[in-house]
């Protein structure tokens, strides 16, 4: 359940005046208001928030931290609702915007409700009172369903991302207290599945054996977005070049190269020297195009003879399964490669792929702030930068 706005306001106008009656004018709502807010949120914090003194009221450890938070998830948020109609601030509730949002994302009321666990009519009224102040249409209706106008979909992320910070804050207030609230999410690409993020999550399993953590894997535009809107805390894997957009940042943690691969009884499995003309002969299984794995695939072929059966996945899963039951040929990370090959369950071929050199690491949103327990696994993915004995070395072209 997200927490009050309002009361969210006049704690951060106390924390910042340290008085009652201050925070009680800035609001526009009486004393006993601002006592009461400030109550409700010390219970759901499970933590004093002030010390109260002859000198006025001063943040505590815990309030300190969730003024700090607030004013992130206030920052993020003002401007939105002031782009739409300045009279927001005083008058969206969390109610409201997550209707906002669920509308903005499934473009359908009734799967927003759905989403949300509420009725349809709640969900129109909901987005209508926000309507009703910005005294415009925020959605327009189309064959596709109501589709949200800038100023709704601005409003909608950043709505999202300052839900995401004061998550964020519950954690942080949780710690303080020796308690355990939140999750880790990480979107996995396919290298990080294979090596980096198991290896990362035994060892954060040691020092937080029950924080729950949420892998999502799919393609990279899809893990990208749920990373802007605040659903992903981080991304793992292969990083691009330039950064695709602005709000994120990349940090590298290791270099990885590429290699061919083979089922163990495949007939080039025990070639000691392979042309790109007998690898354009047997069926391939290659990353999707568009991804820096298939572009190098696809160079190896120019000027000549490619290949005329091509399966597109990045499921290790998927390659080695049919590298197994059939003569098909895969295009893998090193790293991915040595950890089947160590299992028997594929076969690196001596055919060398110079330039393929890639930097794999984190993706994170520019103005990220981690919990304890995500900065503790951030901190064990660093580790695995070291782990050089198992990338191995290049073999040769033949």
């Amino acid at each position: 359940m997200k927490p009050n706005l309002r009361h969210l306001r006049v704690f951060l106008a106390v924390a910042d005046h340290g008085s009652i009656t201050r925070a009680a004018e800035i609001g526009l709502v009486s004393q006993p208001a601002v006592t009461q807010a400030v109550a409700k949120l010390e219970r759901a914090a499970e933590a004093r928030l002030f010390d109260r003194t002859p000198r006025g009221l001063f943040p505590t450890e815990a309030g300190a931290a969730l003024a700090h938070r607030v004013r992130r998830a206030f920052a993020l948020l003002d401007p939105a609702l002031d782009a739409v109609a300045p009279r927001l601030r005083l008058t969206a509730t969390a109610s409201q915007l997550e209707a906002l949002i669920a509308l903005r994302e499934t473009e359908n009321s009734t799967l927003a409700a759905r989403r949300l666990g509420i009725a349809q009519p709640t969900v129109h009224r909901a987005v209508t009172q926000i309507e009703h102040e910005a005294g415009r249409s925020l959605f327009e209706r189309s064959p596709r369903g109501m589709l949200a106008t800038r100023p709704a979909r601005a409003l909608a992320r950043a709505a999202r991302l300052a839900f995401a910070e004061l998550d964020q804050a519950a954690a942080d207030l949780a710690e303080l207290g020796g308690r355990e609230v939140g999750r880790i999410v990480v979107g996995a690409m396919p290298l990080s599945r294979s090596s980096v993020l198991p290896r990362a999550i035994a060892r954060f399993r040691r020092v937080r054996p029950t924080l729950p953590i949420l892998i999502h894997d799919g393609p990279y535009d899809e893990l990208l977005t749920g990373l802007r809107r605040g659903e992903i805390d981080m991304l793992i894997g292969a990083l691009r070049d330039p950064a695709p957009v602005a709000d994120v940042e990349q940090r590298e943690l290791f270099r990885d190269d590429l290699v061919l691969v083979a089922g163990r009884d495949h007939p080039l499995a025990a070639a000691t020297a392979i042309t790109t003309a007998e690898l354009a002969r047997y069926p391939w299984i290659v990353a999707r195009s568009e991804t820096p794995t298939r572009r190098h695939f696809d160079r190896l072929f120019e000027g000549g003879p490619a290949p005329a059966s091509i399966v597109e996945s990045g499921s290790v899963i998927l390659m080695r399964e049919l590298l197994g039951s059939s003569d098909h040929l895969g295009c893998a990370s090193r790293l991915q490669a040595l950890v089947e090959a160590g299992r028997g369950a594929m076969t690196i071929l001596p055919f060398a792929m110079p330039g393929t050199a890639r930097p794999i690491g984190l993706t994170l949103r520019a103005d990220w702030l981690p919990t304890r327990a995500q900065r503790d696994f951030l901190d064990l993915l660093r580790p695995e930068t070291h782990s050089r004995e198992a990338v191995g070395r290049p073999a040769t072209r033949g």
